[in-house]
Protein backbone atom coordinates (compact mmCIF):
# COMPACT_ATOMS: atom_id res chain seq x y z
CA UNK A 1 0.00 0.00 0.00
CA UNK A 2 1.13 3.73 -1.16
CA UNK A 3 0.29 6.76 0.88
CA UNK A 4 1.54 10.12 0.90
CA UNK A 5 1.77 13.13 4.28
CA UNK A 6 3.08 16.41 3.73
CA UNK A 7 3.28 19.33 6.15
CA UNK A 8 4.91 22.67 6.73
CA UNK A 9 7.67 21.39 7.76
CA UNK A 10 9.94 18.19 9.12
CA UNK A 11 12.42 17.89 11.91
CA UNK A 12 14.56 14.86 11.86
CA UNK A 13 17.86 14.97 14.12
CA UNK A 14 19.51 18.65 12.79
CA UNK A 15 17.78 18.47 9.78
CA UNK A 16 14.54 20.88 8.93
CA UNK A 17 12.92 20.19 5.39
CA UNK A 18 10.56 22.83 4.38
CA UNK A 19 7.41 21.73 3.02
CA UNK A 20 8.36 18.10 2.83
CA UNK A 21 6.47 15.40 1.22
CA UNK A 22 6.62 12.01 2.76
CA UNK A 23 5.99 8.67 0.36
CA UNK A 24 5.36 6.07 2.68
CA UNK A 25 5.41 2.24 0.84
CA UNK A 26 4.36 -1.05 2.91
CA UNK A 27 4.83 0.59 6.20
CA UNK A 28 8.24 2.40 5.08
CA UNK A 29 9.24 5.81 4.20
CA UNK A 30 10.52 5.25 0.31
CA UNK A 31 10.92 9.11 -0.40
CA UNK A 32 11.06 12.34 1.06
CA UNK A 33 11.48 15.20 -0.88
CA UNK A 34 10.84 19.29 -0.19
CA UNK A 35 8.17 20.77 -1.95
CA UNK A 36 7.72 24.39 -3.57
CA UNK A 37 5.04 26.55 -1.37
CA UNK A 38 2.89 26.51 -4.52
CA UNK A 39 3.92 22.45 -5.13
CA UNK A 40 2.86 22.12 -1.37
CA UNK A 41 -0.66 23.71 -2.27
CA UNK A 42 -1.29 22.25 -4.84
CA UNK A 43 -0.32 18.97 -4.04
CA UNK A 44 -3.06 15.88 -3.17
CA UNK A 45 -1.59 14.15 -0.49
CA UNK A 46 -3.35 11.45 1.61
CA UNK A 47 -2.77 13.18 4.63
CA UNK A 48 -2.40 16.67 4.90
CA UNK A 49 -1.14 19.18 7.75
CA UNK A 50 -0.72 22.68 6.05
CA UNK A 51 0.54 24.05 8.92
CA UNK A 52 2.23 21.46 11.24
CA UNK A 53 5.37 19.47 11.93
CA UNK A 54 6.42 16.05 11.16
CA UNK A 55 9.11 14.15 13.95
CA UNK A 56 9.81 11.07 14.71
CA UNK A 57 7.84 9.11 17.09
CA UNK A 58 8.30 9.76 20.71
CA UNK A 59 10.36 6.77 23.00
CA UNK A 60 9.61 6.61 26.22
CA UNK A 61 11.93 4.65 28.48
CA UNK A 62 10.53 5.11 31.98
CA UNK A 63 7.25 4.51 32.43
CA UNK A 64 5.59 2.19 34.88
CA UNK A 65 1.83 2.56 33.17
CA UNK A 66 -1.15 5.11 32.40
CA UNK A 67 -4.93 4.74 31.48
CA UNK A 68 -5.97 2.78 34.57
CA UNK A 69 -3.17 0.67 33.95
CA UNK A 70 -0.01 -0.52 35.91
CA UNK A 71 3.04 -3.00 33.65
CA UNK A 72 3.53 -5.29 36.57
CA UNK A 73 -0.16 -6.12 35.23
CA UNK A 74 1.86 -7.96 32.30
CA UNK A 75 -1.42 -8.77 30.62
CA UNK A 76 -2.44 -8.49 26.88
CA UNK A 77 -5.68 -5.80 28.36
CA UNK A 78 -3.28 -4.19 30.18
CA UNK A 79 -0.76 -3.02 27.51
CA UNK A 80 -3.35 -2.81 24.79
CA UNK A 81 -4.89 0.03 26.90
CA UNK A 82 -1.44 1.65 27.87
CA UNK A 83 -0.02 1.14 23.94
CA UNK A 84 -3.57 2.65 22.54
CA UNK A 85 -3.06 5.73 25.07
CA UNK A 86 0.49 6.45 24.72
CA UNK A 87 0.15 6.27 21.03
CA UNK A 88 -2.57 8.93 20.99
CA UNK A 89 0.28 11.48 23.08
CA UNK A 90 3.04 10.77 20.10
CA UNK A 91 4.73 7.85 21.67
CA UNK A 92 5.74 5.17 18.70
CA UNK A 93 7.98 2.88 21.79
CA UNK A 94 8.18 2.29 25.06
CA UNK A 95 10.52 0.70 27.91
CA UNK A 96 7.87 -0.97 30.34
CA UNK A 97 9.17 -0.30 33.88
CA UNK A 98 9.10 -2.73 36.55
CA UNK A 99 8.87 -1.54 40.27
CA UNK A 100 10.41 -3.05 43.40
CA UNK A 101 7.88 -6.19 44.76
CA UNK A 102 8.66 -9.44 46.26
CA UNK A 103 10.55 -11.62 43.83
CA UNK A 104 8.14 -14.03 42.98
CA UNK A 105 5.55 -11.02 41.73
CA UNK A 106 8.40 -9.76 39.96
CA UNK A 107 9.17 -12.83 38.16
CA UNK A 108 5.79 -13.36 37.28
CA UNK A 109 5.30 -9.72 35.56
CA UNK A 110 9.06 -10.10 33.99
CA UNK A 111 7.26 -13.24 32.47
CA UNK A 112 4.45 -11.56 31.34
CA UNK A 113 5.85 -8.82 29.89
CA UNK A 114 8.15 -10.85 27.84
CA UNK A 115 5.51 -12.97 26.33
CA UNK A 116 3.59 -9.50 25.52
CA UNK A 117 6.42 -8.12 24.00
CA UNK A 118 7.61 -11.09 21.78
CA UNK A 119 3.52 -11.79 20.98
CA UNK A 120 3.73 -7.99 19.45
CA UNK A 121 7.13 -8.08 18.17
CA UNK A 122 6.14 -8.84 14.63
CA UNK A 123 2.39 -7.34 14.66
CA UNK A 124 1.26 -4.61 12.82
CA UNK A 125 -0.22 -2.91 15.98
CA UNK A 126 -2.04 0.51 15.42
CA UNK A 127 -0.59 1.32 19.19
CA UNK A 128 2.79 1.91 20.84
CA UNK A 129 5.21 -0.87 20.64
CA UNK A 130 7.03 -2.31 23.69
CA UNK A 131 10.52 -2.85 22.83
CA UNK A 132 11.81 -4.23 26.47
CA UNK A 133 11.55 -3.82 29.78
CA UNK A 134 13.57 -1.31 32.20
CA UNK A 135 14.22 -3.54 35.47
CA UNK A 136 13.93 -0.51 38.16
CA UNK A 137 14.65 -1.93 41.49
CA UNK A 138 15.50 -4.05 43.89
CA UNK A 139 19.30 -2.92 43.78
CA UNK A 140 18.54 0.83 44.86
CA UNK A 141 19.69 2.28 47.62
CA UNK A 142 17.84 2.21 51.26
CA UNK A 143 18.84 5.99 51.58
CA UNK A 144 17.47 7.15 48.24
CA UNK A 145 15.05 4.45 47.49
CA UNK A 146 11.97 6.78 46.88
CA UNK A 147 8.35 4.58 47.01
CA UNK A 148 10.19 1.42 46.82
CA UNK A 149 9.54 -0.75 49.46
CA UNK A 150 13.07 -0.71 52.00
CA UNK A 151 12.13 -4.00 53.12
CA UNK A 152 12.02 -5.50 49.31
CA UNK A 153 15.05 -4.09 48.48
CA UNK A 154 18.11 -6.43 47.58
CA UNK A 155 21.74 -6.02 47.06
CA UNK A 156 23.64 -6.52 44.23
CA UNK A 157 23.27 -10.05 42.97
CA UNK A 158 24.67 -11.75 39.46
CA UNK A 159 22.60 -14.64 40.70
CA UNK A 160 19.53 -13.01 41.07
CA UNK A 161 19.74 -10.60 37.89
CA UNK A 162 20.24 -14.36 36.31
CA UNK A 163 16.75 -15.07 37.64
CA UNK A 164 14.93 -12.26 36.08
CA UNK A 165 16.64 -12.75 32.98
CA UNK A 166 15.82 -15.70 32.38
CA UNK A 167 12.26 -15.23 33.55
CA UNK A 168 12.26 -12.57 30.90
CA UNK A 169 13.47 -14.32 28.39
CA UNK A 170 16.52 -11.94 27.90
CA UNK A 171 13.93 -8.79 27.35
CA UNK A 172 15.65 -6.90 30.05
CA UNK A 173 17.00 -4.10 28.35
CA UNK A 174 17.35 -1.63 30.51
CA UNK A 175 18.15 -1.63 34.47
CA UNK A 176 18.44 0.90 37.06
CA UNK A 177 21.20 0.72 40.18
CA UNK A 178 22.39 2.22 42.82
CA UNK A 179 26.15 2.16 41.57
CA UNK A 180 27.62 2.42 45.55
CA UNK A 181 26.06 -0.70 46.52
CA UNK A 182 28.29 -3.59 47.40
CA UNK A 183 28.51 -6.17 44.20
CA UNK A 184 26.79 -3.04 42.16
CA UNK A 185 29.89 -3.08 39.70
CA UNK A 186 30.17 -6.20 38.92
CA UNK A 187 26.88 -6.69 38.29
CA UNK A 188 26.77 -3.79 36.09
CA UNK A 189 29.64 -5.51 33.88
CA UNK A 190 27.56 -8.42 33.82
CA UNK A 191 24.45 -7.03 32.61
CA UNK A 192 26.41 -4.62 30.06
CA UNK A 193 28.01 -7.56 28.44
CA UNK A 194 24.24 -9.18 28.22
CA UNK A 195 23.51 -6.02 26.07
CA UNK A 196 21.31 -4.47 29.15
CA UNK A 197 21.77 -0.71 29.64
CA UNK A 198 22.89 0.04 32.92
CA UNK A 199 21.55 3.38 34.40
CA UNK A 200 22.61 4.60 37.81
CA UNK A 201 19.85 5.90 40.06
CA UNK A 202 17.99 5.53 43.37
CA UNK A 203 21.18 6.40 44.96
CA UNK A 204 23.85 7.94 47.07
CA UNK A 205 26.61 7.58 45.09
CA UNK A 206 29.61 10.25 46.08
CA UNK A 207 31.92 11.54 42.35
CA UNK A 208 34.25 8.20 43.11
CA UNK A 209 31.65 6.08 42.98
CA UNK A 210 29.43 6.82 39.83
CA UNK A 211 32.65 6.55 38.08
CA UNK A 212 33.42 2.88 39.35
CA UNK A 213 29.42 2.72 37.42
CA UNK A 214 30.33 4.42 34.74
CA UNK A 215 33.62 2.62 33.90
CA UNK A 216 31.54 -0.84 34.71
CA UNK A 217 29.68 -0.04 32.38
CA UNK A 218 26.66 2.35 33.38
CA UNK A 219 26.15 4.95 30.33
CA UNK A 220 22.71 6.42 31.99
CA UNK A 221 21.05 8.50 34.91
CA UNK A 222 17.56 7.59 36.06
CA UNK A 223 15.61 10.75 36.15
CA UNK A 224 18.07 13.07 37.40
CA UNK A 225 18.15 15.15 40.56
CA UNK A 226 15.26 12.45 42.10
CA UNK A 227 16.41 10.17 44.31
CA UNK A 228 19.95 10.06 44.25
CA UNK A 229 22.55 12.62 46.48
CA UNK A 230 22.22 16.21 45.75
CA UNK A 231 25.23 18.53 44.54
CA UNK A 232 27.36 19.84 47.04
CA UNK A 233 29.88 22.59 46.89
CA UNK A 234 32.10 20.13 48.71
CA UNK A 235 30.61 16.75 47.69
CA UNK A 236 29.23 16.76 44.67
CA UNK A 237 27.31 13.24 44.57
CA UNK A 238 26.06 11.69 41.54
CA UNK A 239 23.82 14.45 40.50
CA UNK A 240 27.08 16.78 39.99
CA UNK A 241 28.31 13.95 37.81
CA UNK A 242 25.82 13.51 35.63
CA UNK A 243 25.93 17.05 34.84
CA UNK A 244 29.95 16.92 34.24
CA UNK A 245 30.27 13.69 32.43
CA UNK A 246 29.26 14.74 28.53
CA UNK A 247 29.08 11.16 27.17
CA UNK A 248 26.55 10.34 29.95
CA UNK A 249 22.96 9.97 29.55
CA UNK A 250 20.80 11.51 31.60
CA UNK A 251 17.18 11.44 32.32
CA UNK A 252 14.99 13.75 33.49
CA UNK A 253 10.90 14.20 34.22
CA UNK A 254 10.22 17.73 32.87
CA UNK A 255 6.89 18.15 34.59
CA UNK A 256 7.75 20.98 36.73
CA UNK A 257 7.30 18.69 40.39
CA UNK A 258 9.89 16.75 40.12
CA UNK A 259 12.28 18.81 39.03
CA UNK A 260 12.19 22.84 39.44
CA UNK A 261 12.16 24.81 36.33
CA UNK A 262 14.98 26.56 37.15
CA UNK A 263 16.88 23.63 37.75
CA UNK A 264 15.67 22.50 34.22
CA UNK A 265 17.04 25.25 32.75
CA UNK A 266 20.49 24.89 34.63
CA UNK A 267 20.31 21.01 33.50
CA UNK A 268 19.69 22.28 29.61
CA UNK A 269 22.84 24.56 30.20
CA UNK A 270 24.98 22.03 30.83
CA UNK A 271 23.77 18.90 29.70
CA UNK A 272 24.84 18.05 26.29
CA UNK A 273 21.57 18.19 24.44
CA UNK A 274 22.54 14.45 22.75
CA UNK A 275 21.91 13.34 26.36
CA UNK A 276 19.16 14.64 27.75
CA UNK A 277 16.49 12.10 27.76
CA UNK A 278 13.09 13.37 28.73
CA UNK A 279 11.01 10.93 30.41
CA UNK A 280 7.80 9.99 32.39
CA UNK A 281 8.28 8.13 35.07
CA UNK A 282 4.23 7.46 34.76
CA UNK A 283 1.99 6.05 36.62
CA UNK A 284 -1.21 4.05 36.10
CA UNK A 285 -2.94 7.86 36.81
CA UNK A 286 -1.81 8.94 33.46
CA UNK A 287 -5.06 10.17 31.90
CA UNK A 288 -7.36 9.54 34.63
CA UNK A 289 -9.15 11.85 36.69
CA UNK A 290 -7.70 12.56 40.20
CA UNK A 291 -7.67 9.65 42.83
CA UNK A 292 -6.02 6.40 44.19
CA UNK A 293 -4.13 4.63 41.85
CA UNK A 294 -1.46 1.88 42.28
CA UNK A 295 2.36 1.76 41.82
CA UNK A 296 2.83 -1.98 41.93
CA UNK A 297 1.08 -2.85 45.05
CA UNK A 298 1.28 0.44 46.38
CA UNK A 299 -1.61 2.64 47.01
CA UNK A 300 -0.57 5.79 45.18
CA UNK A 301 -2.62 9.32 45.92
CA UNK A 302 -2.99 11.71 43.06
CA UNK A 303 -4.20 15.43 42.99
CA UNK A 304 -3.52 18.35 40.77
CA UNK A 305 -0.56 16.29 38.85
CA UNK A 306 1.18 15.15 42.12
CA UNK A 307 1.21 11.64 42.63
CA UNK A 308 2.43 10.90 46.29
CA UNK A 309 2.48 7.32 48.49
CA UNK A 310 2.66 8.86 51.82
CA UNK A 311 3.99 11.52 51.28
CA UNK A 312 6.45 11.08 48.56
CA UNK A 313 6.16 11.61 45.31
CA UNK A 314 5.47 8.24 43.77
CA UNK A 315 5.64 8.20 39.72
CA UNK A 316 3.62 11.04 37.99
CA UNK A 317 0.86 11.73 35.26
CA UNK A 318 3.21 13.56 33.29
CA UNK A 319 2.80 12.87 29.23
CA UNK A 320 6.13 12.80 26.64
CA UNK A 321 4.37 15.23 24.75
CA UNK A 322 3.68 17.59 27.08
CA UNK A 323 7.69 17.12 28.92
CA UNK A 324 8.58 18.53 24.98
CA UNK A 325 6.13 21.34 25.32
CA UNK A 326 7.40 22.13 29.22
CA UNK A 327 11.04 21.81 28.00
CA UNK A 328 10.50 24.23 25.36
CA UNK A 329 8.79 26.27 27.83
CA UNK A 330 11.25 26.10 30.91
CA UNK A 331 14.44 26.72 29.02
CA UNK A 332 13.52 28.66 25.50
CA UNK A 333 15.37 25.01 23.97
CA UNK A 334 14.71 24.44 20.51
CA UNK A 335 11.45 22.19 18.95
CA UNK A 336 14.59 20.15 17.54
CA UNK A 337 16.07 19.81 21.05
CA UNK A 338 12.93 19.00 22.82
CA UNK A 339 12.17 16.28 20.20
CA UNK A 340 15.94 14.51 20.18
CA UNK A 341 15.41 14.24 23.89
CA UNK A 342 11.81 12.15 23.70
CA UNK A 343 13.28 10.27 20.44
CA UNK A 344 16.70 10.71 18.88
CA UNK A 345 18.29 10.58 22.58
CA UNK A 346 16.51 7.84 23.70
CA UNK A 347 16.78 5.20 20.79
CA UNK A 348 20.48 6.16 20.67
CA UNK A 349 21.31 4.99 24.39
CA UNK A 350 18.75 2.35 23.85
CA UNK A 351 20.85 1.23 20.91
CA UNK A 352 17.57 1.34 18.87
CA UNK A 353 18.21 4.06 16.67
CA UNK A 354 18.72 2.17 13.52
CA UNK A 355 15.30 1.98 13.44
CA UNK A 356 13.46 4.79 15.83
CA UNK A 357 13.96 8.38 16.13
CA UNK A 358 14.95 9.62 13.08
CA UNK A 359 12.91 10.25 9.99
CA UNK A 360 14.77 8.89 7.20
CA UNK A 361 14.29 7.19 3.56
CA UNK A 362 14.56 3.11 3.82
CA UNK A 363 12.94 3.32 7.67
CA UNK A 364 9.77 2.62 9.12
CA UNK A 365 7.45 5.36 8.71
CA UNK A 366 6.80 5.60 12.55
CA UNK A 367 5.83 9.64 12.57
CA UNK A 368 4.64 12.18 15.37
CA UNK A 369 2.68 14.95 13.58
CA UNK A 370 3.05 18.10 15.68
CA UNK A 371 0.67 21.96 15.74
CA UNK A 372 2.81 25.39 16.50
CA UNK A 373 2.67 24.42 19.98
CA UNK A 374 3.99 20.91 20.24
CA UNK A 375 0.45 19.43 20.68
CA UNK A 376 -0.18 16.17 19.12
CA UNK A 377 -2.32 16.11 16.25
CA UNK A 378 -1.72 12.69 14.49
CA UNK A 379 0.86 9.45 14.77
CA UNK A 380 1.55 7.30 12.14
CA UNK A 381 3.30 4.01 13.34
CA UNK A 382 4.25 1.72 10.21
CA UNK A 383 2.43 4.56 8.03
CA UNK A 384 -0.88 4.11 9.95
CA UNK A 385 -2.31 6.70 11.53
CA UNK A 386 -3.48 5.91 15.06
CA UNK A 387 -6.42 7.13 16.65
CA UNK A 388 -6.36 10.63 18.45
Amino acid sequence: MISTITARRLISSDLTIEYPLIKVEDGRISQIKSLSAIEHEQVQATYSFSEATLVPAYVDIHIHGCAGHDVMEANPQALDAIGSYLSSRGVGAYFPTTVTSPRDETLRSLAGLAAEINRRANAADSCATPLGIHLEGPFLSHLKRGVHRDNLLEAPSTSLFDRFWEAAEGQIKLMTIAPELSGAAELIAHATSLGVRCSMGHSDAKVCEAEAGFTAGARSATHTFNAMRAIDHREPGLAAYVLDKPSLFAEIICDGIHVDPLIVRLFHKVKDRNHIILVTDGMSATGMPDGTYMLGDMKVDVHEGRCTSNGTLAGSVLTLDRGVQNLITFTGASLSTAVAAASQNPSALMGIDKTWGHLEEGRAANITVLSSSAKVIQTFLAGKPTII
